[in-house]
């Protein structure tokens, strides 16, 4: 569903902004951990106003001072401490990227924040409308979202119906097909919506585009695959944001993980034109303990039911899972 409106404050604070700082583990940017009193072995955690507070920094992407934030359980909380720090309504708020002001969506924010990673907030920008002919059943778009609703294209497949019409590009908003608004509508869902447009006739998409630096106006990225080292997170732990539940602070992920979940992401572009790593994380969350495909169909039906993913997919799924186990991807 849409977003509400959001009012603005009069002005960003002192207290939120931060005018070329040295921050401590080398380089500017770096999330800290503040110290708090630790208790002993064996006793209850501390109040939380006693409990370590994480504290990230931040910039708008296409240029401002460094702000810091903290307190946030979930993407939709993490957009408002940054509209908060630079007087800005949520839903300007595209996608963040880690550690690089670039539309870069190897860097995208997703359900990890390494401890140590500076974020890069991309705000909305230039509004655009294009009419495509659909020429092929598939468009060539890989579709993702920020994870408070609104979708956008992380892939454009060279000599793809998309590829060819220049005006569309990676890291645009989808907020339109056909007239029909789709903001708060979920990747798979426009996915799937695009793949069931009819071939041989015209549609038309509404994207937002972020806004951009001077430095920034390039040739169009196509949106390049994740490389194989690429890591979720930099820092010596991440916090991991969950849609359901709290977030929580975590080892980085093993090699393991780290493979299983790429390999898996992988599987939900090829099956259902999307990238999302937060839910390929709770995929493999979910299989690493289960001893046999069946009896991962059913958690994965409990815990991720309204996907409705197929038979095939999640054998596929549970199959890479394996694979990942056992060091043969």
């Amino acid at each position: 569903m849409p977003l509400p409106p959001w009012k603005k404050k009069n002005r960003a604070t002192k207290e939120h902004l931060v005018d070329n700082e040295e921050l401590s583990g080398g380089h500017a940017g770096a999330g800290s951990l503040s110290k708090s009193p630790v208790n002993g072995a064996g006793l209850p955690p501390p109040p939380a106003n006693l409990r370590p507070k994480l504290v990230f920094h931040t910039q708008l992407a296409h240029g401002s001072p460094t702000g810091r934030i903290e307190g946030f359980g979930n993407v939709k909380e993490l957009y408002a401490k940054i509209a908060e720090v630079f007087d800005i309504s949520p839903p300007e708020i595209l996608f963040c990227t880690l550690n690089t002001h670039k539309i870069d969506m190897d860097k995208l924010l997703g359900g990890q924040i390494g401890l140590e990673d500076f974020i890069f907030a991309h705000v909305k920008g230039i509004k655009k409308e294009v009419e495509v002919y659909k020429s092929e059943d598939a468009l060539g778009l890989t579709i993702t979202d920020n994870g408070a609703g609104y979708a956008f294209i992380k892939r454009i497949k060279d000599g793809s119906v998309a590829d060819k019409v220049k005006v569309i590009c990676v890291g645009d908003h989808i907020e339109c097909i056909n007239g029909h608004n789709i903001v708060g509508t979920r990747h798979y869902e426009v996915a799937r919506m695009l793949k069931e447009l009819p071939r041989d006739k015209m549609f038309t998409l509404k994207l937002v585009e972020p806004m951009k630096a001077f430095d920034m106006l390039e040739p169009r990225s196509k949106g390049a695959k994740p490389a194989n080292d690429n890591k979720i997170g930099t820092g010596k732990g991440t916090l991991r944001l969950r849609s359901k539940g709290p977030a929580t602070v975590e080892d980085e992920p093993t090699e393991f993980e780290e493979k299983a979940v790429r390999k898996v992401d992988d599987l939900l572009e090829s099956y259902m034109g999307i990238r999302d790593t937060e839910l390929a994380a709770t995929m493999v969350e979910v299989g690493r303990d289960k001893k046999n495909p069946d009896e991962f169909a059913m958690a994965l039906d409990d815990t991720l039911g309204d996907f409705a993913f197929p038979d095939e997919f999640v054998f596929d799924v549970w199959g890479a899972i394996g694979d990942a186990k056992m060091g043969r991807i």
